[in-house]
């Protein structure tokens, strides 16, 4: 099989192969997306496999099980009553094995017999090649198709969204879309089992609000996203009573500090940026976040100044301190940061 040489054309090619019904016999497949992963990986073994000798054809290794000679038997077993097999290796990072291992791999990969599809699924550790290694890196590169299932832009993710509504005869606008896909993180994993929950709860055709604030639990950030949003609105009280609904949902002062740490050194990138004329792509690249978060944080930093974002870091890295060294309650400290970034919102 031909593989295409643009990286951005990996998940086309990995499309056309199951189209086609003639899948490759190597691919990689990694990215945040971890549902798209499961998704395009249930494609496959479902074109390759069946219930009744599934059992005999589909061979699979995890980083507890993965030796090179198991690898090796589990590729060139014949297919039993059946015309092809399929072996799936989890979470094994081929480049850390050692250079006799990865000469024997290099060997495989080169030869995957007919009959077999091989796919190495990375949704924990990252993919991460050593390019070094040439005669490894070369094997993978040259007759696999390595596909990124990188998260989701926003209007995709609307788009999906729409659809899986719709699916269960429910209405919902975009603007609510858009705000569960804020609440949930964006991830289409997270999502779907959110839908499923708001479409049980609603009893009615058309999604409201109230639905889904009644069933959905919003993500660490982006509650912290909203409180900041507040302080940049000079609505202070509302900011106080997001940080109770974080200290309800029982998270750790200091992974809430973390989050509004994070928070402001984004929005402070964001307004850097914003002085120099750049736009929200340089953001998503520095930041390494999506389009949607990277426009809302770059719309949160034009309400603060750069003498606050620089307070507000020092506000954060004290807190901290104090966190850590100090027999403060440490709710106590965040309720006290909250006040003290409102008081500095103020004065612009």
């Amino acid at each position: 099989m031909a593989k295409k040489p643009a990286a951005a054309d990996q998940l086309q090619q990995l499309k056309a192969d199951i189209r086609s019904r003639n899948p490759g016999r190597l691919y990689i497949f990694h990215g945040e997306e971890v549902f798209l992963l499961h998704h395009y990986f249930e494609q496959i073994r479902k074109l390759l496999l069946d219930d009744l000798t599934e059992s005999f054809n589909f061979h699979k290794l995890t980083g507890e099980n993965f030796d090179v000679q198991s690898f090796a038997d589990s590729v060139e077993n014949l297919p039993m009553m059946a015309e092809h097999t399929l072996v799936q290796v989890d979470e094994v990072d081929l480049f850390k094995l050692s250079e006799a291992d990865r000469n024997k791999m290099a060997e495989l990969l080169s030869d995957i017999p007919v009959w077999c599809t091989v796919i190495f699924t990375y949704e924990t550790a990252a993919w991460k090649p050593d390019k070094r290694l040439k005669k490894l890196w070369e094997a993978i590169d040259q007759n696999g198709v390595i596909v990124e299932f990188a998260r989701q832009g926003q209007r995709e993710l609307i788009s999906w969204v729409l659809r899986h509504f719709s699916a269960q005869g429910k209405h919902i606008s975009n603007d609510l879309c858009a705000y569960l896909i804020e609440i949930t993180g964006g991830t289409m994993t997270a999502l779907a089992g959110e839908i499923g929950k708001i479409c049980a709860y609603s009893g009615a055709d058309e999604i409201k609000k109230s639905d889904i604030d009644a069933v959905t639990e919003p993500v660490l950030d982006a509650v912290v996203f909203q409180m900041t949003d507040l302080l940049g609105e000079g609505k202070y009280a509302p900011a106080l009573e997001k940080l109770q609904q974080l200290l309800k949902m029982q998270q750790e002062p200091l992974a809430i500090l973390g989050a509004i740490g994070g928070h402001f050194r984004r929005i402070s990138a964001a307004r850097t940026l914003l002085d120099h004329g750049r736009g929200y792509g340089e953001l998503m690249k520095l930041c390494g976040i999506p389009d949607y978060p990277a426009r809302k944080t770059m719309d949160a930093a034009r309400r603060f100044s750069p003498a606050f974002c620089k307070t507000a870091a020092e506000l954060v890295l004290e807190t901290d301190y104090q966190m850590k060294t100090s027999f403060d309650d440490p709710q106590r400290l965040l309720e006290m940061l909250i006040l003290r970034l409102a008081q500095e919102a103020r004065r612009g």
